[in-house]
C-alpha cells in the first residue's frame, strides 16, 4: 500500500483544500452491477442512454453551472446490471437553489432508464427532472470505482458499507468524484460539501457533523460548484474564525486576486487574497505514469470595511 496514490499524497503532506469538483449541477443515475473505468460507456447502460448522458455537457446554457453525470448503486449490490424494462432505477438531480451553495435535490423513479430519452437534454443538463419530487434529507455519495482507481475501491467501499448501516436510504456508491489520492472521498448533498481521506470511523463522525449542520473542517476538500480559490478561501476563513456552521460563511464573489466572503447573513465581509503555485509533482492516481504538480494555495485574509 505504500506505493498507492493515497499513501504518497499523505506522505507528501498534500493539502486537499480546494479539490472539490467544480460542477454545480449533478445528475445521479442508478446502475447496479460492475462499472468500467469510463463508467457511462462501460457499465451495461443502454447505448442510447449512455450517449444521452455523455453528451449533456453540450446542452449547458451559456453562463450556467456545468453538469456532472454520475452512476450510483447501493452498497453491497453486486452482479450484472439489468438494462431492460422492469429493471427499476432511481434518478436524482441536484442544482443550485440560491446563495450559500446549497443544492435543490429531486428524485425520480423509473421502470427503465430509457425513460430518460423522453426528457429534454437541456433540462437534464440544468438539473431539472420532469415528474420528479423534492428529496428531503442527506445524501452520502462515496466514490468506489476500483476500475478508475484501486484506492477508491479499497478505501471507499468500507466507508460506504458503514455509512449504509446507519443511513441506508442516504448512502450510495458512485463512480468518480475526482481526487483519487484523497480516498476515501464523499460528496454530501444537498450541501455540496466534499470530503476526503476518510475511513469508516472518521466518515461516521463527519457525516454526523454535516447532518447536525456543521462542517467537519479536518476532512473537508471544499464545496462542489465553487472555483478552487473560493473553496480554499472559505476553509481558510472558517479556520481563522473557528466557524463551522454550514451556512455561516458565504462566498459573495471572486476576482483575479481573490475571494470576497460574508460571515452570517448580512454580517462582516472579508477578502481573501489567494495566490497559487505548482506543488511537488506526485501521482494524481494509481494509474498515472506521469506525476503532476497540483497547485498549492496561500491565503491572506483581511476584513473589509474595518
Amino acid at each position: 500500500m505504500t506505493d498507492r496514490c493515497t499513501a504518497l499524497s499523505a506522505a507528501a503532506g498534500e493539502d486537499q483544500a480546494g479539490t472539490a469538483p467544480g460542477e454545480g449541477v449533478w445528475l445521479l443515475v442508478e446502475q447496479p452491477g460492475p462499472w468500467g473505468r469510463k463508467a457511462l460507456r462501460e457499465s451495461d447502460l443502454p447505448a442510447d442512454v449512455a450517449a444521452l448522458l455523455g453528451g449533456l455537457g453540450a446542452h449547458v446554457a451559456p453562463g450556467a453551472p456545468d453538469v456532472r453525470v454520475q452512476l450510483v448503486r447501493r452498497p453491497g449490490r453486486a452482479g450484472p446490471a439489468a438494462a431492460g424494462v422492469g429493471a427499476g432505477r432511481t434518478v436524482l438531480a441536484a442544482r443550485p437553489s440560491g446563495p450559500g451553495g446549497t443544492l435543490a435535490v429531486a428524485r425520480l423513479e423509473v421502470d427503465d432508464l430509457r425513460a430518460l430519452l423522453d426528457h429534454d437534454p437541456a433540462d437534464l443538463a440544468a438539473g431539472h427532472l420532469a415528474g420528479a419530487t423534492p428529496y428531503e434529507g442527506p445524501l452520502w455519495l462515496v466514490c468506489t470505482n476500483g476500475r478508475r482507481d484501486v484506492c477508491c475501491a479499497e478505501l471507499g467501499r468500507p466507508v460506504a458499507a458503514v455509512l449504509a448501516e446507519r443511513w441506508p436510504a442516504a448512502t450510495w456508491e458512485t463512480t468518480h468524484l475526482g481526487g483519487h489520492r484523497f480516498s476515501a472521498t464523499l460528496l454530501a448533498l444537498p450541501t455540496g460539501v466534499t470530503l476526503g481521506r476518510l475511513d469508516p470511523v472518521t466518515a461516521l463522525a463527519a457525516c454526523a457533523e454535516l447532518e447536525a449542520g456543521r462542517l467537519p473542517l479536518d476532512v473537508t476538500r471544499g464545496r462542489a460548484g465553487l472555483p478552487a480559490t473560493a473553496q480554499v478561501a472559505e476553509l481558510a476563513l472558517r479556520r481563522h474564525l473557528g466557524v463551522t456552521g454550514i451556512g455561516d460563511v458565504t462566498v459573495v464573489g471572486t476576482d483575479e486576486g481573490g475571494v470576497e466572503l460574508e460571515v452570517g447573513a448580512g454580517g462582516a465581509r472579508w477578502y481573501a487574497a489567494v495566490t497559487s503555485r505548482p506543488g511537488v509533482p506526485s501521482p494524481a492516481s494509481c494509474g498515472d505514469t506521469k506525476p503532476k504538480a497540483a497547485p498549492v494555495h496561500e491565503v491572506e485574509l483581511r476584513p473589509l470595511g474595518a
